[in-house]
């Protein structure tokens, strides 16, 4: 595998995935440690000329104005990843904290923070032996950055705090045995450079963009397989209809639904027939699916500024040896992209809830009451349709805008703070419930298919056809009541692991998220 480095002008989400998620190597090249090794240096005489510079010789926060002598500097970088290491709550993923990890590198290796080239080093090694510093999930405000998280994974860097190898939970002063590093020693702003930023929301976000890109295509499948069997028409997807209102997502939702039914035998075999209008859930799938493709795309835009920023504080300007105090660790901007990507992914959660309820009930489809036969023996998939209306009424209560709520903190020195942690982890939550709804419908469209061409053989379209292969694959057509459970588990399987996109675009070509 490729080593992505981590120290160049451009980290694209993908980049962030494969070492996060597919632990494709971490590297540092040349340039990156002379621009590092440049401002180390600048660094080192600013403490000896005693200036006084935010967080490198004076304390933090509403402790600003206190000076902190040469003598202390170290003791002081300790300081700050123990007494803000307040982290609470279950430990982040693994995936999740190693793209926080590649994201820290990233920005200290731009080389406007106090870090030195070998205190990255060692995150570098943790990345690539495959030490996971454990980071509990709550306790940021997202202003200041992440701070009490990312304490959690410096403090590993000198021994303390704990980690994760190979499934085992280990002390720092262990993980760093098996780096086979010895406890680092801080210099002056190292420990403020290692926890000052936005890396916590922004990994959480990037992880989440790049899974609700294949939930968009998922989305459009399962409403393209739902269309079908519920005998639903072109006609609302015709591109004139789009043109004339034209969001890129709603151009784009219609484009795919029709390339996924073209050559449809079923749509073929009710033309004509005496319905009018679909409903709005089939009808205005481009128009609300669309909606959703582009809170997805701004969050994605966002997303992929805030991978290539500084987001520390203070910023060295080594070129002309100035030191410059700014607000670029307040979370804001992710914040706001991260409840738009929640309502946008709620609503596709929302919409697929209400087409499986079409599918089962037998007075809006013609089609077997839950989809099985010998109903009253067997339930098949109503209580399928009950736990989707649970998980979407759940996503309605997590849509709720964090962003909107600020508490002063640092004894109202920092007197607006974003949530952004908060709002993205929310958002990573609806994005789970909603793999799951769009799953059963998946289930609910396959089980159609079954019992709809039993009467009359009928098939499907080029892209549904290749979608219910996959899903027949992995679970097998509802003859009686089974655990209903292990079908939902196995269809979430097959999403995130992108098997049903794949096996779909080679059947009409890409498709968009």
């Amino acid at each position: 595998m490729q080593p992505i480095y981590l120290d160049g002008a451009q980290l694209t989400i993908d980049d962030l995935v494969a070492v996060a998620r597919h632990r494709a190597p971490a590297a540092f090249s040349d340039v990156g440690v002379r621009r590092v090794e440049r401002t180390g240096e600048l660094i080192a005489r600013w403490v000896a000329q005693k200036r006084v510079i935010y967080g490198i010789t004076t304390g933090f926060g509403a402790l600003c104005n206190v000076t902190i002598s040469e003598g202390d500097t170290r003791k002081l970088q300790e300081n700050i990843l123990m007494s803000h290491a307040a982290g609470i709550g279950t430990p982040l993923p693994e995936e999740v904290v190693r793209a926080i990890m590649a994201l820290r590198v990233h920005d200290l290796a731009l080389g406007y923070s106090g870090c030195r080239m070998e205190t990255l080093r060692y995150l570098l090694a943790f990345l690539n032996q495959g030490i996971s510093p454990l980071v509990p999930e709550k306790g940021s405000v997202g202003a200041s950055g992440d701070l009490a998280p990312t304490a959690h994974l410096g403090l590993v860097l000198i021994g303390r705090g704990e980690a994760f190898y190979r499934g085992r939970r280990i002390s720092g002063a262990e993980a760093l045995r098996i780096a086979g590093l010895p406890p680092r020693q801080l210099e002056a702003g190292e420990g403020l450079a290692l926890i000052n930023g936005t890396q916590v929301m922004t990994a959480i976000g990037a992880l989440v963009v790049n899974d609700a890109v294949r939930l968009s295509k998922t989305a459009d499948i399962a409403c393209a397989m739902t269309l079908e069997v519920l005998m639903g028409s072109y006609s609302e997807f015709d591109p004139r209809i789009q043109q004339v209102r034209p969001h890129p997502g709603q151009i784009a939702t219609a484009d795919n639904i029709l390339r996924l039914t073209a050559e449809s035998g079923i749509v073929a075999s009710h033309e004509g027939c005496a319905r009018v209008q679909d409903a709005y859930t089939l009808r205005c799938a481009p128009q609300i699916h669309g909606a959703s493709k582009d809170a997805v795309a701004h969050a994605r835009r966002v997303i992929g500024i805030e991978l290539n920023a500084t987001t520390t504080n203070p910023l060295i300007f080594a070129d002309t040896e100035e030191v410059r105090m700014g607000g670029n660790f307040h979370g804001q901007p992710i914040a706001m992209a991260a409840d738009y990507l929640s309502m946008g992914l709620a609503e596709l959660g929302s919409v697929s809830e209400r087409r499986i309820e079409r599918m089962v009930n037998p007075q809006l489809s013609e089609l077997p009451a839950f989809l099985v036969k010998n109903g009253g023996l067997n339930s098949g998939y109503m209580i399928g349709q009950y736990a989707a209306a649970a998980l979407v009424s759940e996503n309605k209560v997590l849509a709720h805008p964090a962003c909107v709520d600020s508490i002063p903190t640092s004894a109202n020195k920092e007197d607006h703070v974003s949530m952004g942690s908060i709002a993205i982890r929310q958002t990573r939550e609806i994005l789970d419930n909603v793999e799951h709804v769009v799953a059963i419908e998946l289930l609910c469209a396959a089980q159609a298919y079954d019992l709809l061409t039993e009467k009359q053989p009928l098939s499907a379209g080029l892209g549904t056809r290749a979608a219910y292969a996959v899903i027949r694959r992995h679970v097998a057509y509802l003859a009686a009541d089974r655990d209903l459970y292990r079908d939902i588990a196995a269809i979430v399987a097959v999403l995130r692991s992108g098997e049903m996109v794949a096996a779909v675009e080679a059947a009409v070509g890409e498709i968009a998220g």
